[in-house]
């Protein structure tokens, strides 16, 4: 897949992201430009969701952390939700 061109946050996004500690802030930020410039890198296991979630893809940030977001036509993603594994539920 080419790199993504443009991204979207929701709300939800934006208000998870402002509660994280701001050097893990930075850490997010990072993994999240290594995505919009190979979102299927090794590194973050990328992979589609099953269920009631099959319409989104999630992104590794660490061992505890996640990004949930949905590809949009024209390379675009939108970012739901930045979380632990409660992400899935």
């Amino acid at each position: 897949m080419p790199k993504i061109v443009d991204s979207h946050t929701t709300p939800n996004f934006g208000k998870q992201f402002d509660k994280l500690p701001k050097n893990f802030q930075k850490i997010v930020i990072r993994k999240i430009l290594l995505f919009e410039n190979n979102p299927f890198h090794p590194g973050l296991n990328t992979h589609k969701l099953k269920g009631g979630l099959s319409a989104f893809w999630s992104f590794y940030i660490n061992d505890n952390f996640r990004v949930l977001c949905r590809f949009l036509k024209n390379n675009e993603v939108i970012y739901y939700d930045i979380n632990s594994h409660d992400i899935y539920k």
